[in-house]
C-alpha cells in the first residue's frame, strides 16, 4: 500500500475488500487483515465456558490504509475468519459493509484424538465482535442491503440441522435497500455488486451515493 502511494500519476480513491463467498479459513490470518486497517480497538474475543478458554485480541498502531474509505463486500458465502475482519471494521466505523447478510459461522471447533482411529470435533468456544455479540446464527448485516435480482439459495448457519442458536441483534430493518440492478455493472464478469462499491467511492459520502443510486433506479423503471 504504501509502495502504491508513492507511484506518480497514482491516486487512491479507496479499497473494496471483496470477502463475497470467502468461506474463512485460520483465525490468524484474518486477524492479521483487520489489523492492517486498524490503529486500536478490539478485533475479536473468543469466548469458552471456562476461563482458559477465554481471549481477546486487538489492533496494534499502523493503519496501512489511513484516510482512505474502504468498502466491504458480503453475502450468505461469506462465514468465519471473512466475518471476523468485516464485523471488527464495521464495527470501528472504518468501512462500509455492503451486500447481504453474512453466513453465521461463528463457532470454534477443537479436533480431539481418540484412543482408535479417529477423531472427535467439538465446539468449544464462540466468536464475538467488539460489539460484544456473537456472530453465530446471525452473521454480519451489510450496512448497505445490495438486494440480489434473484433470491439467494444458499443455506446459512442458522438453517442447519443442529446449528447453535445466536443472539437477537439488531437486523438489517432500516437500513438502505438499493437493487442490484440499479448498479452500474462492472468488469468482464459485469459484476453491479462491485459497481456499487465502486459507485460508492466515487461519491464521496453516503448520501451522495444513496442519491445517485435513487436516480438510477427511476431512471430505469
Amino acid at each position: 500500500m504504501a509502495e502504491l502511494r508513492t507511484q506518480p500519476n497514482t491516486q487512491i480513491r479507496g479499497i473494496v475488500l471483496d470477502l463475497r463467498s470467502n468461506p474463512g479459513g485460520l483465525l490468524d490470518q484474518s486477524l492479521i487483515l483487520a489489523d492492517s486497517f486498524l490503529d486500536k480497538g478490539g478485533i475479536v474475543s473468543v469466548r469458552g465456558r471456562t476461563a482458559e478458554n477465554q481471549r481477546t485480541y486487538d489492533a496494534r498502531p499502523g493503519d496501512l490504509a489511513r484516510n482512505l474509505p474502504i468498502v466491504v463486500l458480503i453475502n450468505g458465502g461469506s462465514a468465519s475468519a471473512s466475518e471476523i475482519v468485516a464485523s471488527a471494521l464495521q464495527y470501528h466505523g472504518r468501512a462500509t459493509v455492503m451486500g447481504t447478510r453474512s453466513f453465521g459461522k461463528g463457532s470454534v471447533q477443537t479436533i480431539m484424538p481418540l484412543p482408535v482411529e479417529g477423531a472427535l470435533r467439538l465446539t468449544t468456544a464462540l466468536y464475538y465482535s467488539p460489539s460484544g455479540h456473537t456472530i453465530q446464527a446471525e452473521g454480519v448485516h451489510p450496512d448497505i442491503v445490495i438486494q440480489p435480482e434473484a433470491q439467494d439459495p444458499s443455506q446459512r448457519e442458522k438453517d442447519l440441522p443442529g446449528a447453535l442458536p445466536g443472539e437477537d441483534q439488531d437486523s438489517a430493518d432500516g437500513k438502505p435497500r438499493i437493487p442490484e440492478k440499479s448498479c452500474p455493472e462492472e468488469g468482464e464478469r459485469k459484476d453491479r455488486v462491485l459497481g456499487c462499491a465502486y459507485s460508492f467511492l466515487k461519491a464521496g459520502s453516503t448520501e451522495s451515493f444513496l442519491a445517485e443510486m435513487a436516480a438510477r433506479e427511476k431512471r430505469a423503471s
